[in-house]
């Protein structure tokens, strides 16, 4: 037996105002970002997600006043600009951009599921965030933003075949954002074509979680919160109940895009350029190159540092059965950041900071050139395949090891409890 899908009644834009509600996950701006996103549109649902924008600028993000006004934007919101489906149906969500396709299955995942190790994490979680996630979803009483999973599209079973005919019709939702991503959504009310799916999802055997994990363990939490309250006031827990399904959208891992999360570092550790480069000379060949260089292959690294660019060759890396050892952003961790800059710990040390792919080498640039920072480095993208076999050996990959795109929009499915 695999893993469960189930169809929900999701409250979800007009057709005319998805492209106005629609926006991109709280977690990839500040407030001040998501104020000037927002502005002029008062059916963005970054009123609901970063509902501090609507508040003073003093405000704490984390302040209770922030959830109560999550809340009440989201009632707001549903009365102006959504609706909430009749009955329970499934969900084609499809973004096309950044040179790719992608089409997943949006529907409710099972928080018991996730705690029995068959949808699997790659990344630790930090109670903090953890925490305003659980505040703002218990304000609401929704998932107002899916977590982002994939599932082995090698496996007997192929949702996507179902989902390939679903897509043949006229879809509710088709729009381009901003960036130039263009989302479309169909839903999927035919019960058969429902149970044909449903079916084809309990031959796969395991979820990944790519994107999403601070949602995803929030979602447990909740669950498990409710329940306990349940049980402590006598009720009876109800199998069915909505809150032990939390919203997710999930893709054969053959159709994702993991993007380059390259590092930046404030110094070099009291060496000047020549030092530096001798060292690394031990673990690495370093030869420099006229222009940028974007890594072709595993183990090759792109270095910038006083104006000039290098190509940097792992001279041993660990082999592929180390799935986290061998991992580029590991192998550069370990044999250069740590013993060589001194950076031991990059989820905490202030001298490094991470620049997603999506910005280009030119921002790498930028850091260096500015004396913000004193070198760069420019690393091979992750693969779907590196991070579900981390996943499998129920390992943690480093910190800012993958960057997907393009990122699903919020707004276009909440789910209520």
């Amino acid at each position: 037996m695999g893993v469960t899908v189930r169809a929900f009644k999701a409250v979800r834009p007009t057709p005319e105002l998805a492209a106005k509600v629609a926006a991109l996950p709280y977690d990839v701006m500040n407030t001040e970002e998501a104020r000037e996103m927002a502005a002029g549109n008062p059916h963005s649902f970054l009123h609901v997600d970063k509902a501090e924008i609507d508040l003073p600028a003093s405000t704490d993000p984390y302040s209770a006043e922030v959830y109560t006004k999550a809340k009440e934007n989201l009632v707001s919101l549903i009365k102006t600009a959504m609706l909430q489906d009749e009955q329970p149906n499934l969900y084609i969500y499809r973004l096309t951009g950044y040179g790719q396709t992608q089409t997943g299955l949006a529907a409710c995942v099972s928080a018991a599921e996730y705690e029995l190790g068959m949808i699997k994490r790659h990344e630790f979680t930090r109670p903090d965030k953890e925490q305003d996630r659980i505040s703002h979803m218990e304000a609401c009483e929704a998932h107002t933003g899916p977590i982002f999973l994939a599932y082995r599209s090698n496996e007997s079973a192929k949702p996507e075949e179902i989902m390939a005919e679903c897509v043949k019709q006229t879809p509710t939702y088709d729009f381009t954002a901003e960036d130039g991503v263009r989302h479309e959504m169909w839903v999927v009310s035919d019960k058969a074509v429902q149970d044909a799916l449903i079916g084809a999802f309990r031959e796969i055997s395991y979820l990944y979680i790519a994107d999403g994990h601070h949602r995803n363990a929030t979602a447990v939490k909740v669950a498990h919160a409710r329940n306990e309250k349940i049980t402590a006031t006598g009720g009876e827990l109800d199998p069915n109940a909505e809150h032990d399904f939390y919203l997710a959208v999930i893709f054969p891992h053959t159709q994702l895009k993991i993007l380059d999360y390259n590092r930046v570092v404030k110094d070099l550790n009291g060496m000047d350029e020549a030092a530096f480069l001798d060292k690394l000379s031990e673990t690495w060949n370093a030869e420099k190159s006229p222009t940028p260089v974007k890594p072709s292959k595993k183990h090759e690294v792109g270095m910038y540092m006083a104006k000039q660019w290098y190509k940097l060759t792992a001279k041993n890396p660990p082999p592929e059965s180390d799935a986290i050892g061998n991992l580029d952003c590991s192998v550069l961790q370990n044999t250069l950041l740590s013993p060589i800059l001194g950076i031991a710990d990059p989820r905490s040390d202030k001298r490094i900071d991470f620049v997603g792919g999506i910005r280009g080498l030119e921002e790498l640039e930028k850091r260096v050139n500015s004396g913000e920072m004193k070198v760069a480095f420019a690393l091979f993208p992750t693969s779907m395949t590196e991070l579900m076999n981390v996943a499998d050996k129920d390992q943690i990959m480093p910190p800012k090891s993958t960057w997907f795109e393009p990122k699903l929009r919020s707004g276009l499915l909440v789910h209520v409890f």
